[in-house]
């Protein structure tokens, strides 16, 4: 049985929030908190250490966790984060999240564990029952240098690389919720 102390987490906030105005988006509040903290309020409860990716305001983030920031210019996508922590994470198991999906829970975080635990795959990835959601994923920190060389390719779509490995999708499909990603300003309002 995987434990806490076996688990690190990233939540990827480093992106450029186009659609946001540029506005850092963990940072912008939903119900009066910033929304990465409703993404660590529930992870820190599950993982041994809680590591954010972020790219600006840096100071802010320390906060939630320890940040950690690409290694890539230029916001090169969630693959640079997640190559960042997995340079760090001293566990053998990485879970993924992003800051703009607050709804996370507990039995979400428990069946991606439950899922590694009884296949012999590298990632375990969320899926709503019509596709994966390549940032919400648990993978094997062994996996550094397969990202690197993928990463050394010119290639940054995180589904792409989930797919060229030993993979299985987690049916989440009765838990949609998870799924309510906030992008733009109307996503943001519809929530309050």
């Amino acid at each position: 049985m995987i434990n806490q102390d076996e688990l690190t987490a990233v939540i990827l906030s480093g992106g450029r929030s186009s659609r946001l105005q540029g506005k850092d988006k963990g940072l912008i509040l939903l119900n009066d908190k910033p929304l990465i903290a409703h993404v660590v309020d529930v992870v820190k409860h599950q993982v041994g250490t809680v590591l954010i990716s972020a790219n600006r305001n840096i100071q802010a983030y320390r906060q939630f966790g320890e940040v950690v920031e690409d290694d890539m210019l230029d916001f090169q996508g969630p693959l640079a984060g997640i190559a960042s922590a997995l340079k760090i994470a001293k566990t053998p198991y990485l879970l993924i999240w992003p800051c703009d999906a607050p709804y996370i829970h507990k039995i979400t975080i428990d069946r991606l564990i439950d899922a590694m635990d009884n296949n012999d795959n590298d990632i375990c990835v969320a899926y709503d029952g019509l596709r994966i959601h390549p940032t919400m994923a648990l993978i094997k920190v062994s996996l550094q240098d397969n990202l690197l060389d993928f990463l050394m390719t010119g290639e940054r779509k995180l589904g792409l690389w989930i797919k060229g490995n030993d993979f299985i999708k987690v049916d989440l499909s009765d838990e949609l919720k998870i799924f309510v990603n906030l992008n733009s300003p109307e996503d943001f309002r519809t929530q309050v």
